[in-house]
């Protein structure tokens, strides 16, 4: 029984002792591959790396940066060419304006002066027509005028203004009955002074028994040629 004792403990003993080597062999081989291998090589690799990688990035970056120029560049030439089109569209716009005042197509606002013609009820005078009418306007345009209406009907270079029968007088086709009112826009004191002056229509109008009354409005408003404007031969 002890010899069994005693081999169980040899047993024991040898194989603890072949543990402690073959754990020392691994610890040794280990040490010896540390010391085997380079670690500026490792390190070099990883700078190396690195640096790949920077390149890289930085490569990406300059892309990006000439994009965004690129970007930012059509930008400004899309501002500018929306800004240059907005400014000829305001000018088409203005000229566009401009030539529809011209035309009589819109209505207007300014400073002028509002002649109002009654006639004489006496059969025995001569009642006012076209023509009467025509001196006016005539004399208010060579005075500067730059909008002219009777009766709200806004005159313009093709308006007719016309006697029917003796009895009525009709302004761009549409009858219009007095007293005539005759508006128009302009330096009130040019306008005023066409009619008045020596020898001005009014003087005679008022001589013959018409009553006709001037007077100076700061704020005058004038409304657009209602019709259509038509030619016949022009293209």
């Amino acid at each position: 029984m002890k010899a069994n004792i005693k081999k169980g403990k040899l047993t024991i003993t040898i194989t603890i002792a072949i543990a402690c080597f073959a754990l020392a062999f691994v610890m040794t081989m280990q040490f010896k591959i540390v010391n085997q291998t380079d670690i500026t090589a490792i390190e070099n690799m990883r700078e190396t790396e690195l640096r790949t990688e920077l390149a890289n990035w930085r490569a990406k970056y300059e892309e990006t940066e000439a994009k965004y120029q690129e970007t930012k560049g059509k930008i400004e030439e899309y501002k500018k060419t929306k800004q240059s089109n907005e400014e000829t569209g305001k000018l088409v716009d203005m000229e566009l304006e401009q030539v529809n005042m011209t035309l009589g197509k819109t209505d207007v606002e300014g400073e002028g002066i509002e002649v109002i013609l009654r006639e004489n009820r006496n059969e025995e005078i001569s009642k006012m027509n076209a023509d009467d009418l025509l001196v006016i306007i005539n004399a208010l345009k060579l005075a500067g005028a730059e909008a002219i209406s009777i009766n709200e009907e806004r005159i313009i270079n093709m308006s007719d203004v016309v006697t029917i029968n003796e009895t009525f007088v009709k302004v761009n086709g549409q009858r219009i009955l007095a007293p005539y009112v005759i508006k128009a826009i302009g330096n009130q004191t040019y306008l005023e002074s066409a009619l008045l002056g020596n020898g001005g229509y009014v003087d005679e109008l008022n001589k013959i028994g018409h009553d006709v009354l001037i007077e100076k409005i700061n704020k005058l408003k004038i409304t657009k040629y209602k019709d259509e404007i038509k030619t016949k031969y022009m293209e």
